[in-house]
């Protein structure tokens, strides 16, 4: 019999969180951790990289941790680093792609310079990562998982953003969609070699302090949602460890929304 419990341990793999320092990608990075991956942090924030590894190290003491400098737009940042994070433990199992970087606008304030910057870090960035990194996940017939937004599936309503300086910019949907759809169309063209691609798609997960410097901003999120409530980040966890484990097995090229139903109305 295969017992639950050994279709999600993941002792002895090794998972590259990009952006594994940040809201998210840091619970994605404690969920694997506890399901007993060796874990590397990759990021531009070397900082905020440190800190996320002495948490791992002491919260979860059996495994490997390590980090890595990335930067998105630079191919040969990426390349080096999927190259020292194979190096590093001798193989990569699982690659999660939740970096991300842009600018705070809406349709008004956008130009082509910030337009450009988010689907260069958003997109082609992802599609870099991945690019880069499937030769060693060939080699381990790993995991990919993406994480897209509930912008890659419906558009932000407007009335949500009145008075809040943090309008979602419309490059990031775009981009967000993109990724989408590059998870279907890699799940098609890498499943013969035997290399899964999913996506996670977070509904509404705000950063503590924007939600309590506007309240009011925090109720319209609310009550738009049909779970009537925000996400809290560790409900990414469950997700993450589900689609980079073997419990799913036999899925390739699916989005999960982890959205408290904001997509389906």
């Amino acid at each position: 019999m295969v017992s639950l419990k050994g279709l999600f341990d993941l002792t002895g793999r090794t998972a590259l969180v990009t952006g594994g320092a940040g809201l998210l990608g840091g619970e994605i990075a404690d969920a694997l951790a506890e399901q007993g991956a060796n874990i590397i942090i990759a990021s531009r924030n070397l900082d905020s990289c440190n800190k996320k590894c002495d948490q791992l190290k002491k919260d979860f003491p059996s495994i490997q941790v390590s980090h890595f400098f990335i930067d998105l737009t630079n191919s040969e940042s990426i390349i080096e680093c999927v190259n020292s994070s194979e190096a590093a433990f001798g193989q990569l199992d699982i690659l999660v792609t939740c970096a991300w970087s842009g600018k705070k606008n809406s349709w008004d304030t956008i130009n082509d310079e910030d337009w450009n910057h988010d689907i260069e870090v958003c997109l082609n960035g992802v599609y870099r990562l991945i690019k880069a990194s499937t030769a060693a996940l060939k080699r381990s017939q790993g995991v990919v998982l993406n994480i897209g937004s509930m912008y890659g599936h419906v558009a932000p309503d407007y009335r949500l953003y009145e008075g809040v300086p943090q309008a979602n910019p419309p490059s990031y949907g775009a981009a967000k969609a993109g990724v989408i759809q590059l998870t279907k169309y890699l799940g098609s063209f890498l499943a013969q070699d035997k290399i899964r691609v999913n996506c996670i798609s977070p509904g509404p997960f705000p950063l503590e302090h924007v939600i309590d410097e506007y309240p009011d901003f925090k109720q319209r999120l609310c009550d738009k949602n049909p779970m009537g409530r925000l996400g809290k980040p560790h409900e990414i966890k469950g997700a993450a460890a589900f689609l980079c484990s073997d419990a799913s097995s036999y899925m390739t090229g699916q989005n999960i929304c982890v959205d408290g139903g904001w997509t389906i109305w």
